[in-house]
């Protein structure tokens, strides 16, 4: 009798265990669900990107790609994608001699956390206008997007749109090694479980011994695939630009976690020597936002994207290259911008 009502104890503990744990899981997802829809979690905010806006890409080499003519509001900011699965309103459909200016790049060239009208390609189109110059731009940045990448978007699909000039906005993260992935059903369905799994990843990577600066320099040196396949993108895209009489120009990206005492300078050398040597036009970025604050360039607490501020600096300091180019415009001059632009 006494061995019985051991086994039952045991049985009961045993399937109270069972329940419980996945109550507790469904409670904690709920709360998280709940909390998270201030949207002011950045990898919850990623991670709704990837679910609203992205598909998988019958191309292995692009891993995903935007949905088309869709729209989602992600960090509280509405981000809209065009028939051809890029940011912005319908492409025109015939041009009266105007440049087309297509700006390929990743999340930052998107406007991550950015209304679109204050993403680098709506302020460059603001700047030119005022200027008096009138151009089309494209917005063809795409979140998790690496040189190969964006490249082989354009060559594929973005081609059609017949750019007469194309900005490669060039970030650190561009010659990264980026396999596709589906991930699994937790992690595609769960914020709970993107939430450990980041955590987990960060813990790894602590425990290796891994920092920004070690592993930035490992990925640009010479032999390291990822700064090879970025080598061969930028190549092809020079090799089909000299086909179709389209100027090329890479605007170098900074990374924003530290602008006053920056560690990258020697990469942004790299690919202005890299950019000369393939017959692009170099613009290095970080000068237009040197010394600025994370609070005063971030897009939120715990999001290093660049805000609507930084986005404006950037163009400031490509716009000028733009009109020297396109439209003959000399350098140096002055810019004429609104005082209470911002």
């Amino acid at each position: 009798m006494k061995n019985k009502f051991k086994f039952k104890f045991i049985l009961f503990s045993f399937l109270s265990i069972i329940l419980a744990v996945p109550f507790a899981l469904l409670v904690l997802e709920g709360a998280l669900r709940l909390k998270n829809m201030s949207m002011k979690n950045y990898e919850i905010e990623m991670w709704r990107y990837a679910k609203e806006l992205k598909i998988q890409s019958s191309d292995p080499i692009l891993g995903h790609e935007h949905k088309n003519s869709s729209s989602a509001v992600l960090q509280s900011v509405k981000i809209r994608t065009n028939e051809l699965g890029i940011r912005g309103s319908e492409i025109p459909k015939s041009r009266t001699g105007q440049p087309i200016i297509l700006f390929l790049g990743s999340s930052i060239t998107l406007g991550w956390g950015v209304p679109e009208e204050e993403t680098i390609t709506g302020q460059t189109d603001r700047f030119l206008k005022e200027d008096g110059f009138d151009a089309i731009i494209l917005n063809g940045g795409i979140g998790n997007y690496n040189s190969e990448r964006y490249v082989q978007l354009f060559l594929t699909k973005l081609n059609t749109v017949n750019p007469t000039d194309i900005v490669v906005h060039f970030f650190l993260r561009d010659a990264e090694v980026l396999e596709p992935t589906r991930g699994n059903w937790f992690l595609r369905n769960s914020q709970l479980a993107v939430i450990l799994w980041n955590i987990y990843q960060q813990s790894a990577m602590a425990k290796k011994g891994v920092t920004v600066e070690s592993h930035y320099k490992e990925l640009y040196s010479p032999n390291h695939p990822g700064y090879k396949k970025m080598l061969t993108a930028l190549s092809q895209l020079r090799d089909y630009a000299k086909q179709k009489n389209i100027r090329l120009y890479l605007a170098m990206t900074p990374d924003v976690h530290n602008l006053s005492h920056y560690p990258f300078t020697f990469i942004h050398e790299q690919m202005r020597q890299v950019s000369t040597a393939l017959g692009y036009q170099f613009v290095d970025l970080y000068p237009a936002l040197k010394g600025l604050k994370p609070e005063e360039i971030w897009s939120m607490a715990g999001d290093p994207h660049p805000n609507a501020y930084g986005h404006k600096k950037m163009a400031e300091a490509v716009v000028p290259l733009l009109e020297q180019k396109i439209f003959g415009r000399k350098l140096p001059f002055e810019k004429s911008i609104k005082p209470n632009a911002f």
